[in-house]
């Protein structure tokens, strides 16, 4: 009798579990240490903000930031120019506004495709195994065999300057470390009890990997999403810096921060380099507070 009543419950428990309807008492718990962060909470002000003002730049900035003017050459902060202009008369403000969407774009775009692809072969390589895995190890293992910065330099001089590329160039270099942070975890995870618990309840592969394993390693996950997302836009800003980025003609936070190769400049105008790069620092921290939030709400350990 007993028996059957814990048969009964196990295919309760399945029939919930196959169709979504197991819901966790506990479901606002991340979104509340999270909000219990102060820094997190900060990130997310500040990252929100900047994004916002990429996005409405056209109603914050009535100047196009390609447009020449040469009467109002390097003139320094104003009411009509906030940050004031470059050699050629362009808005600097403006230029940040929209250099912005295109740097977040390649930074925050390419680090979170990298960590899709990773932790997608990552996961299920690392549960299941077998020539999917050892096909990606091989592939990752041939990528981060070189210096980062110098496969994509090697990359960019080979396919050329471009926005397309140079996204496709930083997923390609960036997806091996998730991968390999990800399938990683899930060796150690697959030991669990709990996962030997779901698979003699016969709980799809699917389900184990994606819904019940995957949360308990997005800690570092998270933590590496950060990283990658302010090492693309530094990355890019270097590049462009140097001219090997993003054609000049394309308004960039590295693109603006190019003029500072000239040692005049880099001396006598400030504006022109010095908004930007405070925006850069910014952004690139307000995106690591938030990894660190997210990575304290979704840790199992840290309790509260």
């Amino acid at each position: 009798m007993k028996k059957n009543s814990l048969n009964n419950k196990f295919d309760k428990i399945r029939f919930l579990e196959e169709n979504n309807k197991l819901v966790s008492k506990d479901q606002n718990r991340l979104l509340n240490k999270f909000l219990n962060n102060k820094l997190a909470v900060l990130g997310l002000i500040l990252f929100t903000i900047i994004i916002l003002a990429t996005i409405f730049a056209p109603l914050l900035s009535p100047y196009d930031p390609l447009k020449v003017d040469l009467r109002s050459m390097r003139q320094p902060p104003s009411l009509a120019h906030w940050f004031g202009t470059d050699n050629t008369g362009r808005d600097v403000f403006s230029r940040v506004l929209y250099g912005g969407r295109v740097s977040i774009f390649v930074g925050l775009g390419s680090s979170l495709m990298a960590a899709l692809i990773g932790l997608a072969i990552g996961c299920y390589g690392g549960y299941k195994g077998g020539w999917v895995d050892v096909i990606a190890l091989r592939v990752s293992e041939i990528f981060m065999s070189f210096p980062q910065i110098i496969l994509v330099l090697l990359l960019v001089s080979i396919t050329g300057q471009s926005l397309t590329n140079l996204f496709v160039i930083f997923i390609l270099t960036g997806w091996g470390g998730m991968y390999r942070l990800s399938r990683a975890r899930m060796l150690s995870l697959r030991e669990e009890e709990y996962v030997q618990a779901l698979e003699s309840f016969g709980i799809s592969t699917f389900k184990i990997c994606y819904k019940h394993m995957l949360p308990n390693a997005l800690g570092p996950v998270m933590v590496m999403i950060t990283l990658s997302t302010a090492m693309f836009i530094l990355t890019e800003a270097g590049l462009s810096f140097l001219g090997l980025g993003v054609p000049l003609n394309v308004p960039t936070w590295g693109n603006i921060l190019n003029v500072a190769t000239d040692i005049v400049v880099l001396q006598n105008y400030w504006w022109m380099w010095a908004p930007v790069g405070i925006v850069i620092s910014v952004f690139v921290l307000a995106v690591n507070f938030i990894g660190d939030g997210l990575r304290d709400s979704t840790d199992p350990s840290q309790q509260g």
